[in-house]
C-alpha cells in the first residue's frame, strides 16, 4: 500500500511538471544544457528507451497494456520523456511502410500479440505501421511525455552487431542518402508535435568501415536535413565505437550549432567494460571509468563551446544483478548526478513481439515486469531518483550548495529534527539534505548553519557538532575512486563515511576506510559518497 501512495504522489508531481512543460516547448540549448525557449529554463530530460525497430516495426509492448495506461506507468515512475526507435526502412521503403501492424504481424505469425493488440489497442491493428508509430507518439505526447524519436537501425533487426549491415555509412544497409531521406520524412512528419523535442540521428555507429572524416562529413548532411525540415526539434549526434567516443571533437568540433539546436549523445553499460570491472579493484575501476568517460565524451560540457551531453542509454540486469553491474551501477550513479546530465534509461519493454527469431521473449533489463503493469523493482527506481531530479539550472539565483549522495543506495544525507544524521530518500526533505564544502581538509557542514559532520570514532554513528575545527570534522577525498570521504581520528588513521540502508532511513556510520590500497577481494561500496553541486530551491 505505501508503494502504492508513493506512486500516487510521483505521478501528481509528474503531472504537474508536464502541465508547466507543455508552456516550455520547443526546446533549445544554453552552453552545456537544453533549455526552454520561451524562458531559458533548464528542462531535464530523464527519459526510459522504447523499442520499435525490430522486425515486425510494431512497438513492443502494445499487446500486453493501452498505450495510454504504459504513459501513465511510465510518469508515476518518474520519467518524462521516451526515446522511441525506428528503423529508416520503415520510412523509405514501401514494401514496409505500407503494410498495416495486423499484416505485419502475420508476416511473422505473431497470433498472440495479434490478439492482445485487438484487445488492448485495436485502432492500431489496421493501421499502417507509421501511422500506428505516429499514433503512439500522439498518445504519449498527450500525457505530457517528451519524445526523442532515435534513428536506432535502417534494416529493421536487434542492434548491435559489430558487422550487421547496418553500422556505418556504406554498409550494406545503411546507404546515406536512403538515411537522410528517412530522417527528413520523420522530421517533416513530427514538425507539427511539440512533444517531439528531438530527432537522434542514428544509434551505436561501428563496424570496420567506421572512420572520422566520413563521420563528419555525412552526420553534419543528417544535421542540416533535419533541421532544415524542423528548425524547432533538437538534433542529438552519436560518435563512433558503439556511441562511446567523440574524442576527435576534442581536436576538430561538429563545426554546427544549428540555431541552438545541437546536442551530442554517448552510451555506458557493464559489457563495454567487463574485464575492467571484475579484474581491478573497485576503487581503482571506477576511477578510470569516470576518467574515461570524461575523456572520451563529458569534456564536451566544459568549456568555451559547451554542449549538452545525453546519456542515450545506460543500465542494468534488473532480473539478476551482477557484481558487475553493482559495481557499474554504483561508480556511473556519482558521476553522472555530479554533472547532472540529460539520460534515458534502457529501458521499458519487458518482453518483444519477435526479437532473433524467438516471439516473446522477456527484456532482463526492463524496468517493468512481463505484464507491462508495474514495476519490476522498485527499489531500483528509488535508487533513480536523484538522476530524476533537477539538481542545477543556469537561470537559478539560489546560492550554490551540496548534495551528499551515498551511491550505493541512491540516498541523501540529511538530518532529522533531533540532529540525526541519516541516509534516505533523495525525493523527501531536501532542504534538510543541503551542505557546504570548500574542499579537501574544509568541514562538511549544514547549510545555514554552523554544525558539521564529526566522526566520533571507528563503529560509531556520525554527528552533527559545532566543533568544526576538529580533525575529525575536516574531510577528504581518500581513495582512487574519488568516492570515499573521510576525516581523521587522534592516531591519524583515516575514518570513512558507511551507510548500509535497510530502511527508508538508516544513520550514518564513520568506519576505518576499506581498500584504500586496493586490496585484492576488497568491497568499499558502502562508503562512496558524493558531493553533488546543485542550486535549486
Amino acid at each position: 500500500m505505501k508503494r502504492k501512495n508513493n506512486l500516487q504522489t510521483i505521478l501528481l508531481i509528474s503531472l504537474a511538471m508536464s502541465a508547466t512543460l507543455c508552456n516550455a516547448l520547443p526546446l533549445s540549448t544554453r552552453g552545456r544544457w537544453i533549455v526552454d525557449n520561451a524562458a531559458g529554463g533548464r528542462v531535464k530530460m530523464a527519459c526510459v528507451n522504447w523499442v520499435s525497430h525490430l522486425e515486425p516495426l510494431v512497438t513492443e509492448g502494445i499487446h500486453a497494456q493501452p498505450v495510454e495506461r504504459i504513459a501513465e506507468t511510465v510518469k508515476a515512475m518518474g520519467f518524462n520523456c521516451i526515446r522511441l526507435t525506428y528503423a529508416t526502412f520503415m520510412w523509405t521503403r514501401a514494401d514496409y511502410n505500407n503494410r498495416t501492424v495486423a499484416q505485419s504481424l502475420d508476416s511473422f505469425n505473431l497470433t498472440q500479440a495479434k490478439e492482445g493488440i485487438a484487445g488492448n489497442n485495436p485502432k492500431l491493428l489496421n493501421l499502417q505501421i507509421i501511422d500506428a508509430y505516429e499514433a503512439v507518439v500522439n498518445e504519449l505526447g498527450a500525457h505530457g511525455l517528451m519524445l526523442v524519436l532515435d534513428n536506432h537501425v535502417s534494416k529493421p533487426l536487434w542492434c548491435c552487431a559489430r558487422e550487421d549491415g547496418n553500422g556505418f555509412f556504406g554498409d550494406m544497409y545503411f546507404d546515406p542518402k536512403e538515411w537522410i531521406k528517412g530522417l527528413t520524412e520523420v522530421a517533416t512528419r513530427f514538425k507539427n508535435n511539440p512533444q517531439v523535442v528531438a530527432l537522434s540521428m542514428r544509434n551505436e555507429m561501428r563496424g570496420p568501415r567506421s572512420n572520422v572524416p566520413d563521420w563528419y562529413r555525412y552526420m553534419r548532411k543528417g544535421a542540416k536535413a533535419i533541421h532544415k525540415a524542423n528548425p524547432k526539434v533538437l538534433v542529438i549526434v552519436s560518435g563512433l565505437n558503439f556511441d562511446k567516443d567523440l574524442s576527435f571533437l576534442g581536436r576538430k568540433p561538429f563545426g554546427l550549432t544549428l540555431n541552438k539546436k545541437v546536442v551530442f549523445e554517448a552510451h555506458w553499460y557493464t559489457f563495454d567494460f567487463t574485464q575492467q570491472w571484475q579484474q581491478l579493484p573497485p576503487n581503482r575501476a571506477c576511477g578510470q571509468r569516470a576518467d574515461e568517460f570524461q575523456r572520451d565524451a563529458a569534456f564536451l560540457t566544459t568549456g568555451d563551446k559547451a554542449a549538452p551531453l545525453f546519456i542515450s542509454e545506460y543500465g542494468i540486469n534488473l532480473e539478476e544483478t551482477s557484481q558487475v553491474d553493482s559495481r557499474y551501477f554504483t561508480c556511473f550513479l556519482p558521476t553522472v548526478a555530479e554533472k547532472d546530465l540529460d539520460w534515458a534509461l534502457w529501458t521499458l519493454q519487458a518482453s518483444y513481439h519477435y526479437r532473433q527469431g524467438h516471439a516473446g521473449g522477456g527484456e532482463s533489463y526492463s524496468v517493468l515486469d512481463y505484464s507491462w503493469s508495474k514495476p519490476r523493482y522498485p527499489q531500483f527506481l528509488e535508487r533513480m531518483v536523484i538522476l530524476q531530479n533537477l539538481i542545477q539550472d543556469p537561470k537559478s539565483n539560489v546560492s550554490p550548495y551540496y548534495l551528499l549522495l551515498h551511491a550505493q543506495s541512491g540516498f541523501c544525507v540529511n538530518v532529522k529534527h533531533n540532529d540525526v544524521v541519516s541516509v534516505s530518500s533523495c525525493r523527501k526533505n531536501r532542504r534538510n539534505s543541503r551542505w557546504n564544502h570548500e574542499g579537501d581538509g574544509s568541514p562538511i557542514k549544514k547549510l545555514g548553519r554552523k554544525h558539521c559532520l564529526k566522526a566520533v570514532g571507528d563503529g560509531v554513528p556520525l554527528t552533527l557538532s559545532d566543533d568544526c575545527s576538529s580533525p575529525r570534522a575536516t574531510w577528504q577525498l581518500v581513495s582512487d575512486s574519488m568516492l570515499q570521504i573521510a576525516a581523521m581520528d587522534e592516531q591519524g588513521n583515516p575514518l570513512c563515511l558507511d551507510a548500509t540502508p535497510s530502511s527508508n532511513s538508516t544513520p550514518i556510520w564513520t568506519r576505518a576506510c576499506a581498500c584504500l590500497n586496493n586490496e585484492a577481494g576488497c568491497d568499499p561500496l558502502s562508503q562512496w559518497f558524493k558531493l553533488v553541486p546543485s542550486n535549486i530551491a
